[in-house]
């Protein structure tokens, strides 16, 4: 979907369509953008920004509460479209999601035709517009919905996909952040064919595990299947603090609290994990993780929050005082999950 929640937003109330609108938390109270319409893009206002730097940048930028009951609603009449060409669909969260419609309901061979189809539906009964990329696999198919946004459709026929990948920014790879990127930009690695000069060894000797990851996908290798059971791979729960706190106390009560939160949620969804995260932020906005793994797998409150004090008394580094702080429990059993693909985004 295109600029999703801004855009419910501005379909919903008139006053706000082509102007610079954001959807997130107050500058008053560290509040963190959820989503930027078009508008205020062209100022370069982005999701997970601060408020106060969006404003920064864009004085006249409109701040809208979120209203995620809404967008879930939508985002569920949206999939039920999809669900009429294919059930081969893999939600990554309320506003995107991958199809497979090698077979596919209405017995249509064009992948292409298909996409329109869907477009043109999600217009009509929605009044909002989608971007849809075609390609071969996942990672092609997701760059290639992200070209010509808004309410876009790009293909990358299996004839172009090296052609394509070759001058295509390593930037625009998966997995390449702003360290792998600095760190390619001083092995003159720029463009997908001078990842391809590399070998897998060279590549994973550089960057571990994604190093395999980098190798193949600049070679168009991508076999991860369209899968509609996905599993949700973490629980977690944090929170910005409104001023930041160096208090010791205050930040385990936090802890605790945290804990309790994310118990509560993994017990919800009969889950249990192994791995306690927790996520600590500095004023200067510097993010670090730490971890605990336990023998056997747990949802219980209390296991979780002594492991994650302890991950925090343990902490190796200077804390002067924290910006940000949260919990989290990953490595999951296999047990159904019952509510699959709910986007928290700490409102």
């Amino acid at each position: 979907m295109d600029a999703f929640y801004a855009s419910v937003e501005q379909r919903d109330n008139p006053a706000l369509r082509g102007k610079p609108i954001a959807v997130g938390g107050s500058d008053r109270v560290r509040g963190v953008i959820a989503a930027a319409s078009y508008e205020a893009r062209k100022y370069r206002v982005t999701s997970a920004m601060a408020t106060k730097v969006a404003k920064k940048k864009c004085p006249r930028l409109i701040i809208v509460p979120p209203r995620f009951s809404v967008y879930r609603g939508i985002s569920n009449q949206i999939r039920e479209i999809f669900y009429k060409f294919t059930d081969l669909v893999e939600p990554l969260s309320l506003d995107e999601a991958y199809l497979d419609v090698t077979e596919n309901k209405i017995g249509e061979e064009s992948a292409i035709k298909i996409a329109k189809q869907i477009k043109a539906l999600i217009f009509e009964e929605t009044k909002l517009t989608a971007s849809a990329g075609i390609s071969v696999n996942k990672f092609l198919a997701k760059v290639a919905s992200d070209y010509h946004k808004p309410d876009g459709l790009t293909a990358i026929l299996p004839e172009n996909t090296q052609r394509f990948l070759d001058n295509l920014p390593v930037t625009d790879f998966y997995g390449v952040g702003k360290a792998t990127a600095k760190k390619m930009e001083r092995m003159k690695i720029y463009k997908g064919i001078d990842l391809r000069n590399y070998s897998k060894s060279d590549l994973g000797m550089h960057f571990g595990k994604m190093g395999a990851v980098f190798h193949d996908i600049a070679r168009g290798i991508d076999d991860r299947p369209v899968d509609p059971d996905k599993k949700r791979q973490s629980v977690s729960e944090e929170t910005t603090f409104q001023n930041d706190i160096s208090d010791k106390h205050e930040l385990l009560e936090t802890l605790k609290s945290l804990s309790v939160n994310v118990a509560k949620t993994l017990q919800k969804l009969n889950l249990k994990g192994r791995t306690v995260n927790i996520k600590f932020r500095l004023p200067d906005f510097t993010t670090y993780t730490r971890s605990k793994t336990f023998v056997e797998f747990s949802n219980d409150g209390t296991n979780i929050e002594l492991a994650a004090i302890e991950l925090f008394q343990n902490i190796d580094i200077e804390v002067p005082a924290l910006r940000l702080l949260g919990v989290g429990m990953s490595n999951l059993d296999n047990q159904k999950e019952e509510e699959n693909n709910q986007m928290d985004l700490g409102f």
